[in-house]
C-alpha cells in the first residue's frame, strides 16, 4: 500500500507542476516582494498567518498586501509601533482592507503577538528564530509550549507548522530540521489524505483528525527521500480541486 500511495502523491506533485489544478500561485505569492533576508519580510509572513483560519487564504493575503502598501496602515507590521498604539487605532487599520474580519478577536490576536515579539525579541521574528537556533523543533516548542499564550492561533498545530513552511519558502532563514515540519492539516489536506487512504472516513470526522493526518504523513514518508513539506503545496491544491482523478506518469 505504501508504495502505491507514494506513487500517487508523486503523480499528484507532477500534476501540480503541469498546471492541472489551474494556477500554481499560492496565496502567499501575493506579497510586496520584500528582501528575503529582511526583518520586514519575516514579519510580513508571520503576523497575517495568525489570522488565517476559517477564511479564504487568497483574500487574506490580498488584504495583507494592501495593508502593508498603505502608509496609514503599514505600522501594523512593526511590533513596537503596534505595542505603542491604542487598541482602536490598531483595529481601524486592521479592518480598513479587511485583514481582520473578526474585528475584536483578531485585533487582540495581532496586538498580543506584536507585544510578545516587542517584549521578548525587540520586535524581531528573526531574533526569535535565531535564539531558538533556527531549529524547527525548538521554535515550535517555544510557540506551542514555552510561550503559547504569547502567540494566539499562531501556536496552533495547523498554523504553527504552516508558518514554519512559509518561513522556509519565503525567507532566507536556513532552518534546521525542516523534515520535522508536519503537513499543515487544513480541510483540503485532510480531504486529500482521506482520498489517498491515509485516514478512514471515521477518522476524517474525528476531533483528532489533524493529529491523525500529521502522523499518517510522517509514517508514510519515513525512510523515504521525502519530507511532508515536499507535498504541502501539491496536496493542498489537489484537495482544493476536489481530488480529481490522478494522472499517472
Amino acid at each position: 500500500m505504501k508504495v502505491n500511495v507514494l506513487k500517487s502523491i508523486e503523480n499528484i506533485a507532477q500534476m501540480y507542476e503541469d498546471g492541472v489544478f489551474g494556477s500554481k500561485e499560492l496565496p502567499e505569492d501575493t506579497n510586496p516582494h520584500l528582501a528575503q533576508d529582511s526583518e520586514e519580510n519575516a514579519l510580513y509572513f508571520t503576523l497575517p498567518t495568525a489570522l488565517n483560519y476559517q477564511r479564504n487564504s487568497y483574500s487574506l493575503w490580498v488584504s495583507a498586501k494592501k495593508t502593508y502598501l498603505d502608509e496609514s496602515t503599514n505600522f501594523l507590521f512593526n511590533p513596537q509601533k503596534v505595542a505603542e498604539s491604542d487598541f482602536g487605532t490598531v483595529q481601524a487599520a486592521l479592518t480598513k482592507y479587511r485583514l481582520a474580519l473578526q474585528e475584536n478577536k483578531q485585533t487582540a490576536i495581532w496586538c498580543q503577538i506584536c507585544q510578545t515579539l516587542n517584549d521578548n525579541f525587540a520586535g524581531s521574528v528573526l531574533t526569535l528564530c535565531h535564539e531558538n537556533h533556527d531549529d524547527v523543533v525548538q521554535i515550535r516548542k517555544y510557540l506551542q509550549i514555552d510561550n503559547k499564550a504569547g502567540f494566539p492561533y499562531l501556536s496552533g498545530k495547523k498554523l504553527c507548522n504552516y508558518w514554519l513552511f512559509v518561513l522556509d519558502h519565503y525567507t532566507s532563514l536556513q532552518l534546521k530540521n525542516v523534515s520535522k515540519i508536519s503537513i499543515a492539516a487544513d480541510r483540503h489536506v485532510i480531504k486529500a489524505s482521506r482520498k489517498l487512504g491515509l485516514i478512514t472516513a471515521e477518522e476524517e470526522n474525528s476531533s483528532k483528525k489533524q493529529d491523525l493526518v500529521i502522523t499518517a504523513w510522517f509514517d508514510l514518508l519515513k525512510d523515504t527521500k521525502y519530507r511532508p513539506v515536499d507535498f504541502q503545496t501539491p496536496i493542498w491544491f489537489w484537495g482544493r480541486s476536489g481530488c480529481p482523478a490522478i494522472i499517472e506518469k
